[in-house]
């Protein structure tokens, strides 16, 4: 039996097989060690909430006041996603309020906020992210109460919000997937502004315009040269709400379970007047 010294005389010797064993430990002890931290490990992804709505909308201000917890940053136009990391709370003594950075009762959640571009040109991103959002819990969609009484300002509002409702409402109904429905807030921010509209304007003005995309999606379906037989699958896949309703209103998202809220709030005064959104979120995640 060969001694300890023998051993070590052995393994000094330059070899083949001395080199060969040197080489399988430098590269398999690495991988090895990987797979061993990857099993014992346990990886959870935090629940996310989704921030998209319209350039100028207010959601960057949102994002970074909330992280802060004390002013917003100057912002500009969003170019990408951009996430920041929440706690959110239910039962500590500032549970209605995004200033609970120093509150140490209750017990809180963690949870993904995810700023998204609002800009129409990159409008592709944001709906990407909607489609693959790990562990989607809501949705807050922001508009710019103050500006929204202009169709200008409207038109391309709505058709954004009919988008996002359109995928979430197929979402929801996908019974391969089975994916929980999401809820949706739309956060009508600006409420300090003279311009501003109260929120159930804010509700109709979007309802209606909501209505009127509906109305010419469908005539540009049956202008479009399908065939008859196909029409009504097709026109039902991209019908809001309940099909074959005149008028759309949110209340028919409840029909796939997506529960839809208005409501109003500021980001830039003084004194920012988020927490019902907040609240909104807190209950959600």
């Amino acid at each position: 039996m060969p001694t300890a010294t023998q051993i070590i005389e052995a393994l000094l010797t330059p070899s083949i097989p001395v080199i060969l064993l040197g080489f399988l430990i430098m590269i398999g002890g690495p991988i090895l060690l990987h797979f061993v931290l990857a099993s014992s490990a346990t990886y959870t992804i935090a629940p996310t909430v989704l921030l998209v709505g319209p350039e100028n909308a207010g959601k960057t201000s949102l994002l970074t006041l909330l992280e802060r917890g004390t002013n917003p940053a100057d912002t500009h136009t969003t170019q990408r996603t951009q996430s920041v990391e929440l706690n959110a709370t239910t039962d500590a003594k500032t549970k209605g309020s995004f200033r609970n950075h120093d509150d140490s009762s209750g017990t809180y959640t963690k949870f993904l906020l995810v700023d998204t571009p609002g800009h129409g040109k990159l409008r592709n991103v944001a709906m990407a992210k909607l489609a693959d959002a790990d562990k989607l819990k809501a949705v807050v969609f922001m508009v710019d109460a103050a500006a929204l009484g202009e169709q200008e300002t409207l038109a391309p509002t709505a058709a954004y919000l009919y988008d996002v409702l359109l995928h979430l409402q197929r979402r929801a109904g996908d019974k391969v997937k089975n994916k929980a429905a999401v809820p949706v807030l739309i956060a009508a921010n600006k409420m300090d502004l003279f311009t501003a509209l109260p929120a159930n304007l804010v509700k109709s003005q979007l309802e209606n315009e909501l209505t009127r995309i509906r109305a010419s999606k469908s005539k540009g379906l049956l202008d479009s040269g399908v065939g008859v037989d196909e029409i009504g699958s097709e026109e039902q896949d991209s019908w809001l709400g309940e099909y074959g309703s005149e008028k759309f209103s949110f209340q028919q998202m409840g029909e796939f379970d997506i529960d839809v809220e208005v409501v109003p709030g500021s980001v830039t005064t003084k004194e920012a007047d988020v927490d019902k959104w907040w609240w909104w979120m807190a209950q959600r995640v």
